[in-house]
């Protein structure tokens, strides 16, 4: 795409409450969909309608559980999105 950008490992090097709560401010998606609901999030037998608009249930989730983190977030200037599906990536950054 000819962008400069940075890649954050998630697992390696997860982002704290502070980060995690900046990507949720400038996200143009709904918050809640930066938690993965898949069979991690089943096994954890939590419920979705619990992140639904609550940014604080969302950013305490993923700071416990950080491979429930959606992915790819790209975020730009103060703005964020989720890179899914993945022609969303070049809109949002032209």
């Amino acid at each position: 795409m000819g962008v400069e950008h940075d890649v954050v490992l998630y697992i390696k090097e997860p982002p704290d409450e502070e980060t995690l709560r900046a990507i949720a401010g400038g996200l143009e998606d709904p918050i809640e969909d930066l938690v993965r609901k898949d069979s991690k999030f089943k096994k954890l037998e939590l419920n979705p309608d619990d992140y639904v608009g609550n940014l604080e249930n969302v950013v305490e989730i993923l700071v416990k559980h950080k491979q429930l983190l959606q992915r790819p977030v790209v975020v730009k200037g103060k703005k964020a999105i989720i890179g899914r599906p993945k022609d969303r990536i070049a809109a949002f950054l032209s």
